[in-house]
């Protein structure tokens, strides 16, 4: 059944679309989530879905450089480390894209129209507050998590990141699919 009506989040010409944020790893949990949601949705009209991924955190040297007492070393130094920041999102992004390509090929298999999909990284030490942060920014109406069973494997969506979800997504529409 189809959970109507779904939040709306954004108006086009007396159009509401929906947008639905649906993080993903590169598990079998990420998979099943997947699968549930486009088959779910694959019908529905009006529907917008971005498969987000969280890359790694980022190396503790790359978060800050030393300093200097002298200004123009300091907007060196700044612009060194922004420069040295960017290439390890580009790099990483490189490395894990395959995780995003595999869940839109999953999607696709459900039926969901793949032009209505994004697919996007975001990075940061918190995933749970990445994937909030997104949410917000990106005026979706619905998250998208997989709750990963007993095996240990908290990476992603072990019950430490679902559950600061479950806590601090107020204001979404929260489906955590087991």
């Amino acid at each position: 059944m189809v959970p109507r009506p779904l939040p709306t989040t954004i108006l086009r010409e007396n159009t509401s679309v929906s947008r639905i944020l649906v993080a993903v790893d590169d598990s079998e949990h990420s998979e099943r989530a997947l699968r549930y949601v486009g088959t779910l949705l694959r019908d529905t009209r009006d529907v917008h879905v971005t498969l987000f991924h969280v890359l790694k955190p980022m190396p503790r040297e790359l978060l800050e450089h030393g300093g200097s007492e002298d200004p123009r070393v300091e907007v060196r130094l700044a612009e060194e480390l922004q420069q040295d920041q960017e290439t390890w999102v580009r790099t990483e992004s490189m490395i894990e894209y395959p995780i995003l390509v595999k869940a839109l090929e999953l999607f696709g298999k459900t039926g969901f129209p793949l032009d209505r999909v994004t697919l996007k990284f975001g990075h940061e030490d918190d995933i749970a507050h990445t994937i909030l942060d997104e949410a917000r920014n990106g005026g979706f109406g619905t998250i998208v998590v997989s709750r990963h069973g007993a095996t240990g494997i908290k990476r992603f969506f072990g019950g430490d990141i679902t559950d600061q979800l479950l806590c601090n997504a107020s204001g979404f529409t929260l489906w955590v699919v087991e």
